[in-house]
């Protein structure tokens, strides 16, 4: 099935709230599991986040994640401490080319049991649970902060806690810090210092509540559709100005895109109402915040203005090669594109072509970077469902915002 999208190209001016964080939400999901006395209010509704939550509601010794990454590997570090337990966990054909060594290798010297079904590195692993004693451990930083997450979830439940000594540049470091202060919010003694984590063992914390901020990559979409709408106004809940999500460094980049934001009372209000800050190119180093990589490089296009962005080389392990895929489809619309191995290249652009298909590689960011693109020309999204893997509710907003949204 396929959406063709289309829009007025009228301002826009609506009112809205989005679900829970997706990255915070799954990483409260495993703390909860781990502790027993943890509620979560405004928890994301994502297809990611219910795969995690139904894994760990019914200790099936068979896990089918699908394509959701994160659950991948935060089950494997979570069901490595399961005594006496014994688990198969796979996933989609892709899954199953996602690299997960770095997570295995540092588990098992842990003291786990994890071994690869098929391929030595990847995904199929059978795990049988075990009580582990923690310590010390030296991991790269260079690939996925996922993995580095996935260690810390675990550390409290450790006879000793852990330490992890960081090896190279860190990549996506805001995740770590995100990770690094839920465990200390909910009583966790964590430090994060220059490439080292300690983390306490704790058995016991007090009963709480953890409301879930709102998800600021599901935000960037609606960036997007305001820089490129002249005049559109959107108010959106509910967000917090001291966010502990690294994605919210969207405020500064699409203010040089021509979008103001303000904050009151956990709603963020952002408006097209200034010019971009230069004709330039945006040159953006994102290894940082890769997830966000796709909308900028995708509304860049759209507004006719060059771009360079950097720090990407996690994007090819995504659910996709992400960098490629950009490539092919931003070509079909009439852009000029060079991609390498960690950076995307975008020559300014004059024009548009209508009613072009894009492809989505079974990404969901892939279907939502581009379907902005609408309030400019009419485009066609193939496989539109796949955005429920973070964002179930993204088409119904854009229908609300009167984008025509048609099957074809």
């Amino acid at each position: 099935m396929s959406f063709l999208v289309e829009h007025s190209n009228t301002p826009i001016n609506h009112s809205f709230n989005i679900s829970g964080s997706k990255s915070e939400s799954n990483r409260l999901l495993i703390l909860k599991y781990i502790f027993k006395n943890i509620d979560i209010e405004n928890i994301s509704n994502s297809d990611d986040t219910k795969v995690l939550e139904q894994y760990l509601k019914n200790d099936s010794p068979l896990i089918d994640v699908h394509h959701a990454g994160t659950a991948m590997r935060f089950l494997t570090a979570y069901l490595s401490t399961k005594k006496n337990n014994s688990f198969k966990i796979t996933g989609s054909d892709r899954m199953q080319n996602r690299p997960i060594e770095v997570l295995v290798t540092a588990l098992n010297e842990l003291g786990a049991d994890i071994t690869y079904l098929n391929n030595s590195g990847f995904p199929p692993l059978n795990i049988n649970g075990k009580k582990l004693d923690g310590g010390e451990i030296f991991l790269s930083s260079e690939l996925s902060s996922q993995y580095i997450t996935a260690l810390m979830l675990i550390a409290p439940s450790l006879k000793h806690g852990l330490t992890i000594n960081l090896k190279g540049p860190i990549t996506s470091k805001p995740y770590i810090e995100m990770t690094s202060v839920i465990l200390n919010r909910i009583g966790v003694k964590c430090e994060f210092f220059e490439n080292k984590i300690s983390i306490k063992s704790t058995h016991l914390i007090k009963n709480s509540i953890q409301k879930v901020e709102s998800d600021w990559s599901s935000l960037s979409y609606f960036y997007s559709i305001v820089a490129l709408s002249e005049g559109s106004e959107l108010s959106i809940g509910s967000y917090s100005l001291n966010s502990i999500q690294g994605d919210k460094k969207l405020v500064e980049i699409y203010k040089k895109l021509g979008v103001e934001t303000t904050f009151k009372n956990d709603v963020v209000f952002i408006k097209n109402n200034i010019k971009p800050e230069s004709t330039q190119s945006l040159e953006l180093n994102l290894s940082d915040t890769p997830d966000i990589a796709q909308t900028i490089a995708v509304t860049c296009f759209g507004l006719g203005l060059p771009c360079d962005l950097y720090g990407l080389h996690t994007l090819k392990i995504k659910e996709t090669d992400r960098l490629k895929a950009l490539k092919i489809e931003l070509t079909k619309l009439g852009a000029v594109v060079k991609i390498t191995k960690d950076s995307f290249h975008l020559n300014k652009s004059s024009e548009m072509k209508s009613h072009v298909s894009i492809e989505t590689y079974n990404d969901h960011r892939m279907a939502m970077s581009f379907a902005p693109l609408a309030v400019c020309k009419p485009i066609i999204i193939n496989n539109p469902g796949v955005v429920t893997k973070s964002f179930p509710d993204f088409w119904n907003h854009l229908k609300a915002m009167n984008f025509l949204v048609s099957k074809k």
